[in-house]
């Protein structure tokens, strides 16, 4: 499916004001496992994400930490947002931090140029604000307090007080873009994603668009309105331009050229941003919108969006830790159906790590590099004639590269990785059957040996290219336990998209040993 084609993916700019948790970790695997698939399938792939600093929250963090914004977002994401990269094992290609000049710089002259284009006012506002969101707050988002809060107006999402503000702002005619935005939708059904994410959006968009407010005058914490520096840009706007800066937008047009538009993977929580405002914006710039939108759902922990002051909050690194990465990667990427919500449970995770990973796919590895060892003094043997039973294996192989390559292009990581699952689950019951072991003492099966292994070992080739996007570190231990290390190269280097290509794995190839790609854990 690959059309040599920019593949430009993004994740949400996260807002550092606190340590990242499961949920941040959980949407940045999951584009870093699509642009991984998306490389090594031959795309002209980056990857992006990064922190948005600025707004009134991260100075209110900040004096409240007794230092500087600037030093407080510089500790935050040295301390924090970096290493939960690292943590992951996520190969992005590029981190934007919304302090950098060459962001700072990009914004003015984007916003400049909408206001040349005529999109900018001037104008008095009036609204509640909530300034965990960083958003006035629209009718169908604003609650009644009760408890402590009785009597004053909540946030839905962070059921804390909305604060009343009246300024002189700058707007953007975000209103009259309602036509143009339902025309989008219209032509391009895919552009958000799944279709109860779309069907929201179109509902809202339909009901009217008002006029959104760009920029604050209460406070200096951001980047200034280039003709007027007296207000500064709202964070918002601000956050969302990082897309295009992180590409040159303004200076650099042959990178953006080869990059631009995008697909950008959010939380549902700030869809309306991103398929609203977002390629309103754009197309007040006279730029291309995105290409897509995908909005996954939340994660649950105990039936409710994880939250810090419940201390429902769980940092990455608490299962890295015990588990490892790639059973991180694996558990959220295919427990969770991609676009719904999902509940997280330790007894879950624990339960898949043991059933799927280590007796499934690990238990796989380790007993067929085991055998081809013993019984072929660790030499891969050749293929003899295939009966219907091999036969049968290699057409679960082809289909499954193939199915999982189509689940991909819809954004649908959790049908890749159950379509590749089949050949996992076709190997076992196929080495169960065929009975190596007794094969191995009847001299005269010498032949049917060698086909029953070389085919547990090609399977393992396929599947260490199908799972290498998903699960990177095991992935590359078992292409080097096949030996193909060796005698292919590199395993992301490897054209996954011919992954299930039979016969990649060359007869005589020596196997090395290998360590349990996922050990056993003791009350975990």
């Amino acid at each position: 499916m690959s059309t040599g084609d920019s593949f430009y993916i993004t994740t949400p700019i996260y807002y550092p004001s606190d340590v990242p948790h499961i949920g941040h970790g959980y949407t940045t695997v999951a584009v870093d496992t699509l642009a991984r698939w998306h490389r090594q399938g031959g795309d002209d792939t980056w990857m992006l994400t990064g922190t948005d600093e600025h707004g009134q929250k991260m100075l209110r963090a900040a004096a409240a930490n007794g230092v500087t914004p600037q030093e407080w977002v510089d500790k935050l994401v040295s301390e924090a947002w970096f290493p939960l990269l690292r943590t992951l094992d996520v190969a992005n290609d590029d981190f934007i931090r919304t302090t950098q000049e060459r962001h700072e710089e990009r914004v003015k002259r984007f916003v400049q140029a909408i206001f040349d284009r005529g999109y900018i006012y001037a104008g008095e506002y009036e609204a509640l604000y909530c300034v965990g969101c960083e958003e006035f707050k629209p009718e169908s988002e604003i609650l009644d307090g009760t408890g402590a809060f009785e009597g004053l107006k909540v946030c839905a999402i962070h059921s804390k007080p909305l604060e009343l503000l009246q300024e002189k702002n700058y707007f953007f005619k975000l209103s009259e873009f309602t036509e143009p935005l339902l025309a989008l939708y219209k032509d391009q059904p895919d552009f958000i994603r799944p279709e109860s994410a779309r069907n929201e959006v179109v509902s809202f968009v339909r009901s009217g668009l008002k006029d959104l407010s760009i920029s604050r005058s209460a406070f200096d914490w951001g980047i200034q309105v280039p003709w007027d520096p007296s207000h500064v840009i709202y964070v918002w706007v601000d956050a969302l331009l990082n897309y295009a800066t992180a590409i040159g937008y303004g200076d650099d047009e042959e990178q953006f050229e080869r990059r631009w538009p995008a697909y950008h993977v959010v939380g549902k929580d700030i869809l309306r941003f991103h398929a609203v405002i977002w390629p309103a914006m754009l197309m007040a710039a006279g730029l291309e919108v995105p290409r897509g939108v995908f909005a996954h759902g939340w994660l649950l922990v105990g039936g409710e969006k994880m939250s810090k002051s419940k201390l429902t909050g769980i940092a990455p690194s608490e299962i890295t830790d015990v588990f490892g990465s790639d059973a991180y990667r694996f558990y959220f990427l295919s427990a969770i159906a991609f676009g719904q919500d999902g509940s997280f449970s330790w007894e879950d995770l624990a339960a898949r790590y043991q059933a799927e990973l280590a007796n499934g796919f690990g238990n796989l590895a380790s007993r067929t590099i085991a055998m081809v060892g013993r019984y072929f003094e660790s030499i891969v043997p050749p293929a003899g004639e295939y009966t219907e039973a091999d036969l049968a294996v290699q057409r679960i192989v082809a289909d499954a590269a193939s199915a999982a390559d189509a689940a991909i292009e819809r954004f649908r990581i959790d049908e890749a990785i159950a379509a590749i699952w089949t050949i996992v689950d076709a190997l076992n019951g196929y080495i169960t059957e065929n009975e190596p072991w007794a094969l191995a003492k009847d001299p005269a099966e010498r032949s049917r040996l060698g086909t029953v292994l070389y085919t547990a070992a090609e399977g393992l080739r396929a599947l260490a290219v199908l799972l290498s996007p998903v699960m990177p570190v095991a992935t590359e231990k078992l292409w080097v336990a096949l030996g193909a290390a060796e005698s292919l190269g590199r395993l992301q280097d490897q054209p996954l998209r011919r992954a299930g290509e039979w016969g990649t794995l060359r007869p005589g190839t020596s196997v090395n040993g290998l360590e349990p790609l996922f050990p056993r854990i003791e009350n975990p």
